[in-house]
Protein backbone atom coordinates (compact mmCIF):
# COMPACT_ATOMS: atom_id res chain seq x y z
CA UNK A 1 0.00 0.00 0.00
CA UNK A 2 2.50 2.70 0.91
CA UNK A 3 4.32 1.69 -2.77
CA UNK A 4 1.18 2.14 -4.23
CA UNK A 5 0.79 6.17 -2.36
CA UNK A 6 4.06 6.85 -3.49
CA UNK A 7 3.72 5.87 -6.72
CA UNK A 8 0.66 8.15 -7.28
CA UNK A 9 1.40 11.53 -8.78
CA UNK A 10 0.22 14.97 -7.05
CA UNK A 11 -2.48 16.59 -8.65
CA UNK A 12 -0.12 19.52 -9.40
CA UNK A 13 2.19 17.15 -11.44
CA UNK A 14 -1.03 15.68 -13.51
CA UNK A 15 -2.07 18.86 -14.77
CA UNK A 16 -0.69 21.24 -17.04
CA UNK A 17 0.77 24.74 -15.47
CA UNK A 18 -0.80 27.81 -16.82
CA UNK A 19 0.70 31.39 -17.55
CA UNK A 20 -1.48 33.92 -17.57
CA UNK A 21 -0.56 37.23 -19.68
CA UNK A 22 -3.53 39.89 -19.38
CA UNK A 23 -7.34 39.12 -19.94
CA UNK A 24 -7.80 36.62 -22.96
CA UNK A 25 -4.63 35.30 -23.40
CA UNK A 26 -2.55 32.53 -21.63
CA UNK A 27 -0.09 30.36 -22.55
CA UNK A 28 0.05 26.48 -21.15
CA UNK A 29 3.07 24.45 -20.94
CA UNK A 30 2.72 23.09 -24.43
CA UNK A 31 4.06 26.17 -26.07
CA UNK A 32 -0.14 26.71 -26.97
CA UNK A 33 -1.87 30.30 -27.29
CA UNK A 34 -5.63 30.03 -25.78
CA UNK A 35 -7.78 32.90 -27.00
CA UNK A 36 -10.74 33.19 -25.02
CA UNK A 37 -14.18 34.68 -26.54
CA UNK A 38 -15.75 37.97 -25.91
CA UNK A 39 -18.95 38.43 -24.66
CA UNK A 40 -20.36 37.56 -27.87
CA UNK A 41 -18.58 34.01 -28.21
CA UNK A 42 -16.84 34.95 -30.96
CA UNK A 43 -12.59 35.64 -30.65
CA UNK A 44 -11.80 39.38 -30.00
CA UNK A 45 -9.66 39.42 -33.81
CA UNK A 46 -12.00 37.79 -35.44
CA UNK A 47 -15.14 40.03 -34.07
CA UNK A 48 -12.63 43.13 -35.05
CA UNK A 49 -12.29 41.61 -38.31
CA UNK A 50 -15.79 41.11 -39.12
CA UNK A 51 -16.99 44.66 -37.71
CA UNK A 52 -14.46 45.66 -40.28
CA UNK A 53 -16.47 43.93 -43.31
CA UNK A 54 -19.43 45.57 -41.66
CA UNK A 55 -17.99 49.18 -42.27
CA UNK A 56 -16.69 48.10 -45.93
CA UNK A 57 -20.14 46.60 -46.81
CA UNK A 58 -21.28 50.10 -46.50
CA UNK A 59 -18.26 51.42 -48.19
CA UNK A 60 -18.83 49.44 -51.24
CA UNK A 61 -22.82 50.03 -50.78
CA UNK A 62 -22.40 53.84 -51.58
CA UNK A 63 -20.03 53.32 -54.28
CA UNK A 64 -22.33 50.72 -55.71
CA UNK A 65 -25.80 53.13 -55.20
CA UNK A 66 -23.82 56.07 -56.67
CA UNK A 67 -23.10 53.82 -59.68
CA UNK A 68 -26.87 52.78 -59.72
CA UNK A 69 -28.06 56.18 -59.10
CA UNK A 70 -26.06 57.58 -62.33
CA UNK A 71 -26.70 54.44 -64.51
CA UNK A 72 -27.34 55.78 -67.87
CA UNK A 73 -26.72 59.68 -66.78
CA UNK A 74 -23.60 59.66 -69.47
CA UNK A 75 -25.93 59.08 -72.47
CA UNK A 76 -28.79 61.23 -71.17
CA UNK A 77 -27.14 64.95 -71.04
CA UNK A 78 -27.88 67.32 -74.00
CA UNK A 79 -24.65 66.60 -75.70
CA UNK A 80 -23.35 63.19 -74.41
CA UNK A 81 -19.84 62.36 -74.24
CA UNK A 82 -18.52 58.76 -74.99
CA UNK A 83 -17.73 56.05 -75.09
CA UNK A 84 -20.77 54.40 -73.30
CA UNK A 85 -21.39 51.06 -71.60
CA UNK A 86 -23.00 49.42 -74.55
CA UNK A 87 -20.09 50.11 -76.51
CA UNK A 88 -17.29 48.86 -73.98
CA UNK A 89 -18.75 46.17 -71.70
CA UNK A 90 -17.41 42.83 -72.94
CA UNK A 91 -19.31 39.93 -70.59
CA UNK A 92 -17.49 36.93 -71.43
CA UNK A 93 -14.23 38.05 -70.79
CA UNK A 94 -15.30 39.51 -67.56
CA UNK A 95 -16.93 36.58 -66.60
CA UNK A 96 -13.79 34.23 -67.08
CA UNK A 97 -12.13 36.89 -64.53
CA UNK A 98 -14.73 36.58 -62.21
CA UNK A 99 -14.67 33.02 -62.39
CA UNK A 100 -10.80 33.09 -61.43
CA UNK A 101 -11.71 35.03 -58.23
CA UNK A 102 -14.66 33.19 -57.32
CA UNK A 103 -12.16 29.97 -57.94
CA UNK A 104 -9.81 31.42 -55.32
CA UNK A 105 -12.87 31.17 -52.67
CA UNK A 106 -12.41 27.57 -52.57
CA UNK A 107 -8.71 27.29 -52.72
CA UNK A 108 -8.79 29.39 -49.62
CA UNK A 109 -10.95 26.81 -47.75
CA UNK A 110 -8.66 24.24 -48.60
CA UNK A 111 -6.01 26.26 -47.75
CA UNK A 112 -7.58 26.89 -43.74
CA UNK A 113 -8.57 23.07 -44.32
CA UNK A 114 -5.24 21.51 -44.84
CA UNK A 115 -3.74 23.90 -41.68
CA UNK A 116 -6.60 22.87 -39.48
CA UNK A 117 -5.47 19.13 -40.20
CA UNK A 118 -1.56 20.16 -40.01
CA UNK A 119 -1.30 20.28 -43.15
CA UNK A 120 1.48 22.54 -43.96
CA UNK A 121 2.58 21.99 -47.22
CA UNK A 122 -1.10 21.25 -48.43
CA UNK A 123 -2.00 25.10 -46.68
CA UNK A 124 1.08 26.35 -48.35
CA UNK A 125 0.57 25.20 -51.81
CA UNK A 126 -3.53 26.46 -51.70
CA UNK A 127 -2.48 29.49 -50.27
CA UNK A 128 -0.10 30.43 -52.83
CA UNK A 129 -2.77 28.89 -55.61
CA UNK A 130 -5.28 31.60 -54.09
CA UNK A 131 -2.80 34.28 -54.41
CA UNK A 132 -2.08 33.82 -57.94
CA UNK A 133 -5.88 33.39 -58.80
CA UNK A 134 -6.32 36.74 -57.20
CA UNK A 135 -2.92 38.49 -59.32
CA UNK A 136 -4.71 36.85 -62.21
CA UNK A 137 -7.68 38.47 -61.96
CA UNK A 138 -5.55 41.69 -61.28
CA UNK A 139 -3.93 41.06 -64.73
CA UNK A 140 -7.35 40.91 -65.91
CA UNK A 141 -8.62 43.80 -64.67
CA UNK A 142 -5.80 46.45 -65.51
CA UNK A 143 -6.18 44.64 -69.58
CA UNK A 144 -9.47 46.07 -69.28
CA UNK A 145 -8.87 49.02 -67.68
CA UNK A 146 -6.03 49.72 -69.95
CA UNK A 147 -8.30 48.91 -73.17
CA UNK A 148 -11.61 50.91 -71.59
CA UNK A 149 -8.64 54.10 -72.02
CA UNK A 150 -7.42 53.40 -75.19
CA UNK A 151 -11.20 53.49 -76.01
CA UNK A 152 -11.47 56.81 -74.95
CA UNK A 153 -12.76 56.32 -71.53
CA UNK A 154 -11.34 58.01 -68.69
CA UNK A 155 -12.30 59.38 -64.85
CA UNK A 156 -13.00 62.77 -66.70
CA UNK A 157 -14.73 61.62 -69.62
CA UNK A 158 -18.40 61.37 -68.39
CA UNK A 159 -20.55 60.23 -65.48
CA UNK A 160 -19.95 56.61 -66.96
CA UNK A 161 -16.27 56.59 -66.66
CA UNK A 162 -16.37 58.42 -62.92
CA UNK A 163 -18.31 55.76 -61.12
CA UNK A 164 -17.27 52.95 -63.11
CA UNK A 165 -13.50 53.17 -62.09
CA UNK A 166 -14.04 54.61 -59.18
CA UNK A 167 -15.77 51.39 -58.04
CA UNK A 168 -13.99 48.71 -60.17
CA UNK A 169 -10.89 50.76 -59.25
CA UNK A 170 -12.00 50.13 -55.11
CA UNK A 171 -12.35 46.75 -55.41
CA UNK A 172 -9.40 46.15 -57.16
CA UNK A 173 -7.29 47.88 -54.67
CA UNK A 174 -9.16 45.57 -51.54
CA UNK A 175 -8.05 42.65 -54.09
CA UNK A 176 -3.93 43.75 -54.38
CA UNK A 177 -4.07 44.37 -50.11
CA UNK A 178 -5.83 40.72 -49.65
CA UNK A 179 -3.22 39.08 -52.08
CA UNK A 180 -0.23 41.20 -50.87
CA UNK A 181 -1.86 39.56 -46.78
CA UNK A 182 -1.35 36.04 -48.54
CA UNK A 183 1.70 36.58 -49.48
CA UNK A 184 2.51 37.77 -46.21
CA UNK A 185 1.18 34.79 -44.54
CA UNK A 186 2.87 32.37 -46.98
CA UNK A 187 6.37 33.71 -46.10
CA UNK A 188 5.10 33.29 -42.50
CA UNK A 189 4.52 29.66 -43.22
CA UNK A 190 7.97 28.88 -45.20
CA UNK A 191 9.79 30.71 -42.08
CA UNK A 192 7.77 28.01 -39.56
CA UNK A 193 5.35 30.47 -38.02
CA UNK A 194 1.98 29.34 -39.34
CA UNK A 195 0.72 26.31 -37.91
CA UNK A 196 -2.37 24.34 -37.11
CA UNK A 197 -2.54 26.11 -33.85
CA UNK A 198 -2.38 29.53 -35.58
CA UNK A 199 -4.95 28.51 -37.96
CA UNK A 200 -7.28 31.90 -36.75
CA UNK A 201 -4.73 33.99 -38.53
CA UNK A 202 -5.61 32.13 -41.83
CA UNK A 203 -9.31 31.96 -41.11
CA UNK A 204 -8.97 35.82 -40.23
CA UNK A 205 -7.23 36.43 -43.78
CA UNK A 206 -10.14 33.81 -45.48
CA UNK A 207 -13.05 35.90 -44.06
CA UNK A 208 -11.29 39.37 -45.90
CA UNK A 209 -10.91 37.50 -49.11
CA UNK A 210 -14.12 36.02 -49.13
CA UNK A 211 -15.44 39.20 -48.67
CA UNK A 212 -13.70 40.27 -51.80
CA UNK A 213 -15.37 37.63 -54.21
CA UNK A 214 -18.88 38.26 -52.50
CA UNK A 215 -18.82 42.04 -53.18
CA UNK A 216 -17.01 41.37 -57.07
CA UNK A 217 -20.75 39.18 -57.23
CA UNK A 218 -22.31 42.28 -56.81
CA UNK A 219 -20.83 44.53 -58.97
CA UNK A 220 -20.15 41.83 -61.67
CA UNK A 221 -24.32 41.27 -61.60
CA UNK A 222 -25.10 45.44 -61.47
CA UNK A 223 -22.34 47.01 -63.68
CA UNK A 224 -21.75 43.97 -66.55
CA UNK A 225 -24.54 41.59 -66.84
CA UNK A 226 -27.97 43.93 -66.36
CA UNK A 227 -28.53 45.58 -69.99
CA UNK A 228 -28.21 48.75 -70.18
CA UNK A 229 -31.39 51.08 -71.58
CA UNK A 230 -29.82 54.02 -73.13
CA UNK A 231 -30.13 57.89 -72.73
CA UNK A 232 -34.14 56.69 -71.79
CA UNK A 233 -32.85 55.54 -68.82
CA UNK A 234 -31.21 58.29 -67.09
CA UNK A 235 -34.61 59.97 -67.40
CA UNK A 236 -36.91 57.05 -66.00
CA UNK A 237 -34.91 56.54 -63.28
CA UNK A 238 -34.99 52.73 -62.52
CA UNK A 239 -31.21 53.40 -62.29
CA UNK A 240 -32.33 55.34 -58.80
CA UNK A 241 -34.76 53.43 -57.92
CA UNK A 242 -32.31 50.44 -57.84
CA UNK A 243 -29.72 52.19 -55.98
CA UNK A 244 -32.26 52.94 -53.08
CA UNK A 245 -33.30 49.64 -52.71
CA UNK A 246 -30.07 48.62 -52.30
CA UNK A 247 -29.67 51.11 -49.68
CA UNK A 248 -32.38 50.12 -47.79
CA UNK A 249 -31.53 46.41 -47.88
CA UNK A 250 -27.96 47.17 -46.54
CA UNK A 251 -29.33 49.23 -43.90
CA UNK A 252 -31.80 46.39 -43.14
CA UNK A 253 -28.54 44.12 -43.40
CA UNK A 254 -26.73 45.95 -40.67
CA UNK A 255 -29.37 46.69 -38.33
CA UNK A 256 -30.03 42.84 -38.23
CA UNK A 257 -26.36 41.88 -37.31
CA UNK A 258 -25.92 45.17 -34.64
Amino acid sequence: MAQAQLLEAPPSQTQPQTQTFGTGHDIHDDGVHDHNPTSTGINHRKMLMWLFLASDCMFFGSLIATYMIYRGRAEAVPEPEGPFPAELIDIPYTSVSAFVLLMSSLTMVLALAALQKNDIRGSRLWLLGTAILGAIFLGGQYFEFSEFYHEGLSLQTNMFGATFFTLTGFHGLHVTIGVIWLLTLLYVSLRGGLKAEDSLDLEIAGLYWHFVDIVWIVIFTLVYLIPYGGAAEGNDGPGEESALRLLALGRSLVFDLF
